[in-house]
């Protein structure tokens, strides 16, 4: 029996305003992906692509972690991509071979009222051939649990993006005011009073 679990969330984040637009910071994606997963669950496979070692979920009778290979990328514009380009259920073989993983996101920098605002939508979808025991629970529980226990891993994301981001964005904008403030102004000789 395949079953198909999906979730969808959005977030409207009003953002303070810092010395340099967020804009800018949206342009890096490591800085991004720091502030979505724990840095030490994520690994940099190229400029755009990251492995992110998602915490143990339990579902019903099984404990599995997912591995997922996340594209992420910036429009001119500040906007941002997300779409997973792989998965990985490691240590059950069963499911890993009858699991996909299809999670795509969206966040867009719009100025409302004089105020920056990020709006976002991210939707996943798990479908999954349980093994036989589990094939046994009835339908509507199965999908109820999934369905939630997909929702729950949008809400966690959902909350370190509203408030793991913002933090990572001021201090990042703060370093960098301070970088244009610590470089050196040139300096212009002085006319040759001995001319005038």
């Amino acid at each position: 029996m395949t079953s198909k679990f999906t979730a969808s969330q959005s977030v409207d984040i009003i953002v303070p305003e810092q010395p340099v637009p967020i804009q800018h910071y949206l342009r890096q994606p490591h800085r991004l992906i720091g502030a979505l997963v724990d840095p030490s669950r994520t690994e940099q496979l190229s400029p755009e692509v990251f492995r992110l070692k998602m915490r143990s979920l339990r579902f019903l009778m099984l404990s599995i972690q997912p591995t997922v290979d996340m594209r992420i990328w910036a429009e001119s514009n500040g906007t941002i991509h997300l779409k997973s380009v792989g998965c990985e259920i490691r240590g059950v073989e069963y499911i890993n071979r009858r699991f996909h993983l299809d999670l795509a996101g969206r966040l867009i920098p719009k100025v409302i009222n004089q105020k920056t605002h990020l709006i976002g939508k991210a939707d996943l979808t798990v479908q999954v051939e349980l093994p036989l025991p589990l094939q046994m629970t009835p339908r509507p529980i199965v999908e109820k649990t999934g369905n939630s226990l997909l929702n729950s891993v949008l809400i966690t994301i959902k909350q370190r993006l509203m408030y793991q981001l913002l933090a990572d964005y001021r201090k990042w904008a703060i370093a960098q005011t301070d970088k244009t403030a610590a470089q050196p102004t040139p300096k212009f000789l002085a006319p040759d009073q001995s001319t005038i």
